[in-house]
């Protein structure tokens, strides 16, 4: 069973929560990012940025 551990990093004065698993794979929040774009709406960040041409070319890799 993997051991998920959690930690923060501060950028530009907002907390983003880092996970890593057993030190091999780590998770960055994308909710935690899209609050400095918009904390009100976080919903239209996220599917904007979803929509966007890089980023499904990045997925696809």
């Amino acid at each position: 069973m993997s051991k998920i551990k959690k930690e923060k990093i501060e950028a530009k004065g907002f907390s983003i929560e880092v996970y890593t698993e057993d030190f091999k794979n780590d998770y960055i929040s994308l909710t935690d990012i899209a609050k400095y774009k918009n904390e009100d709406d976080l919903k239209f960040v996220i599917q904007n940025w979803m929509r966007n041409r890089n980023t499904l070319e990045f997925i696809g890799l």
